[in-house]
């Protein structure tokens, strides 16, 4: 595949500043880092930074913004930014009210975020997280199945409803327990019909057979648990709901993410996305709030993710729907 890079080993730093280029009005890079900021911070405000590898473009400095995130770090493809780059940025985003982060889970982004948290904490500031685990898919060993509770695609509804509320003035306690609340009602799955490719060597992260799909992929390019043959759209979307419903108790008011993972054409997305409209209203649930994009990718991955998050209360319908200036939200 041919790709529109230069070197390989710039690619990251090129790609912030592209961005920082595009959107130079709001966003600025900090030279040197994978530190982007919201250019005009606001005083007396949680500051609320997240971060990851990169590779799942526009997440993550596309939620920076009004409303959402202040700043965010990029580490390599695929790695998380190192603790001594998350507490610079912890530092330059404080604005005298505390910082949150928000932390996908894996294994890797827990332990250097939580050591720039300990660490910025030994230097007076005030920090605290909020850890995303939306995935629910399965991972299968020798033939036993177990959850994998990955930070996925779901994590833009959590920068967008804790931004928000940190907007409108909530204090770091306040935004951690809400953190924790909004996680605890929001699912994820993914699928793929075609691997993402190793940027270096251009080679597929994983095999796949023609004319299947693989359920339960990650955001990382992680192979799925299980193949099998792709019939339809909607038989994809049915299947997905289910799974994703058998989460949920009596919970029949949602807002819907239709995530692409990097290669599935818009057209493939509005089909998916139409396919879950009227299967849900079949099943009688009630989609309050719906988006359909690309919101953080696998590199070229060929698939879908969606996201279900139960409005448990009515102001996180408010949050989803106030307005960002945050470029990659809707």
């Amino acid at each position: 595949m041919t790709r529109m890079i230069n070197k390989q080993k710039d690619i990251v730093s090129q790609v912030l500043n592209g961005v920082t280029y595009i959107y130079k009005d709001r966003l600025t890079r900090i030279p040197k880092t994978g530190i982007v900021l919201k250019k005009k911070l606001v005083k007396n405000k949680v500051a609320l930074i997240s971060g990851g590898g990169s590779g799942h473009e526009p997440a993550h400095f596309g939620y920076i913004g009004n409303g959402m995130l202040d700043g965010t770090i990029s580490g390599p493809v695929f790695t998380p930014p190192s603790a001594k780059e998350i507490l610079e940025a912890i530092q330059l985003a404080d604005q005298g009210c505390g910082t949150l982060l928000i932390i996908k889970n894996f294994e890797a982004d827990r332990t250097n975020f939580l050591e720039a948290q300990k660490q910025a904490k030994l230097l007076g500031y005030k920090v605290d997280h909020v850890i995303v685990d939306d995935d629910c898919s399965v991972v299968s060993d020798r033939g036993e199945y177990s959850p994998r509770r990955r930070g996925v695609a779901g994590s833009v509804f959590v920068h967008k409803i804790l931004g928000q509320a940190a907007k409108e003035g909530r204090n770091l306690e306040e935004l951690v327990k809400l953190g924790k609340e909004v996680v605890s009602s929001l699912n994820t799955l993914g699928v793929a019909f075609s691997s993402g490719t190793d940027m270096e060597t251009n080679e597929p992260l994983f095999n796949m057979n023609q004319h299947v799909v693989s359920f339960g992929i990650g955001i990382h390019g992680e192979q799925g648990y299980r193949e099998e043959v792709f019939y339809s759209s909607e038989h994809l979307a049915n299947e997905l709901i289910n799974k994703l419903l058998n989460q949920y108790q009596d919970d029949d008011r949602f807002a819907v993410l239709v995530n692409g993972t990097g290669s599935s054409t818009l057209m493939e997305q509005y089909i998916f996305a139409n396919d879950v409209d009227r299967l849900l209203k079949l099943q009688q649930k009630e989609s309050a709030f719906q988006l359909c994009g690309e919101f953080m990718t696998s590199t070229d991955m060929k698939g879908v993710s969606l996201s279900l998050l139960s409005l448990k209360e009515e102001y996180w319908l408010d949050y989803l729907q106030a307005d960002t200036d945050a470029f990659a939200w809707r």
